[in-house]
């Protein structure tokens, strides 16, 4: 059966971030985001953040070492309330009014929604590492031991091989992988006729969407789908694997021969920074995300630091596939919004049989 797109997303998506946030506010303490008519806290600094979903367990460590750092700068108290959710929706949520005071997002593509917005008024990608706070490849996680012998994307397009990644129009992981998978094609099309065959992307592109079991709404959710026993293999993030074989959950790494860097950027949410009058404690923390303490934690989680020296102290942890290109590869983000995931892109006329 092919998997189908659900229907509603931008309601419920935005529903869930404002649910989301309403259950982390409660669980702070209650503490509420300043309004316009007391735009400076007194005391404590609140701060709201509109974060993807796979950043949520690097963040639970991560948070409080800020906390502490803000209170021995500041002597202020500071508190977040935090909102996970998968990145497309995350996105849709803060350009639709979620007041997040800073976004960590899957891609920068998310965050140029928040832009177009009118939110985000900076040029964010004038920050450090271009306004990047990690870097990941795709790669693909089997059951333990790799029961299928999966060695590359072409295995996932076998007879019997059951596949899983989440949804494009909301996850943000999704479109990662998909431009992975999509590039691998590219490549493999230009070492054997020397050019770039979109054709042949494409067709290899179905090849491995005949065999999705399902399409769930993050990564996260579909994480969690195979863990229950769903499928055979996995499309996601390296960091994720990492993270659930740091946690005891047993996978094998599959690191297919050519696949995409990944980068993930934050940035702070100008006007609900400026409205709520927390704009120094923001900005600081979008900074501290940059630095030395906070790339060990993201390296912690198995996020690719991009702070150099963290880099190098944990490069023998990374393997480096034979064959990394990045977004560019693909013509960047707005030729690949438009070729891939427009109503009449590459993906949606995979996911129609076009």
């Amino acid at each position: 059966m092919k998997p189908t797109l659900t229907k509603g997303w931008r309601k419920l998506g935005i529903a869930l971030a404002a649910a989301a946030l309403l259950v982390t506010a409660a669980c702070s303490g209650g503490n509420e985001p300043a309004t316009e008519a007391d735009a400076k806290p007194k005391g404590d600094v609140t701060l709201v953040i509109g974060a993807y979903s796979v950043a949520k367990d690097a963040f639970a460590e991560l948070l409080p070492k800020f906390q502490a750092k803000w209170l021995a700068e500041t002597g202020q108290k500071l508190v977040f309330q935090e909102s996970y959710e998968a990145s497309g929706t995350q996105a849709r949520a803060i350009a639709g009014g979620f007041e997040a005071d800073v976004t960590v997002l899957a891609m920068e593509s998310d965050i140029d929604k928040i832009q177009k917005a009118g939110f985000i008024t900076h040029d964010w990608r004038q920050a450090t590492n271009g306004g990047m706070i990690t870097n990941s490849i795709v790669v693909m996680g089997t059951r333990d031991g790799n029961p299928k012998g999966i060695r590359d994307w072409a295995d996932l397009t076998k007879d019997g091989i059951k596949v899983l990644y989440p949804n494009p129009k909301t996850s943000g992981g999704a479109q990662w992988d998909i431009n992975a998978m999509y590039g691998a094609g590219l490549m493999k099309s230009e070492e054997e006729t020397g050019t770039k065959d979109p054709a042949y992307a494409k067709a290899f592109l179905e090849q491995i969407h005949a065999n999705v079991e399902s399409l769930d709404k993050s990564g996260r959710a579909s994480m969690a789908a195979f863990e229950y026993g769903v499928g055979d293999v996995i499309v996601t993030y390296e960091n994720e694997l990492l993270a659930r074989l740091k946690q005891g959950v047993k996978y094998s790494i599959v690191v297919p021969e050519s696949t995409i860097l990944i980068e993930n950027p934050a940035a702070v949410v100008d006007v609900n920074a400026d409205k709520h009058g927390v704009r120094e404690a923001a900005q600081a923390f979008v900074d501290y995300m940059h630095g030395e303490e906070a790339q060990r934690v993201f390296a912690d989680y198995g996020f690719r630091p991009v702070n150099e020296k963290v880099a190098k102290e944990v490069e023998g942890k990374f393997t480096t596939p034979p064959k990394l290109f990045d977004i560019r590869y693909l013509g960047g983000w707005p030729e690949v919004r438009e070729k891939l995931y427009s109503p009449k892109g590459v993906w949606y006329q995979v996911l129609a049989g076009l």
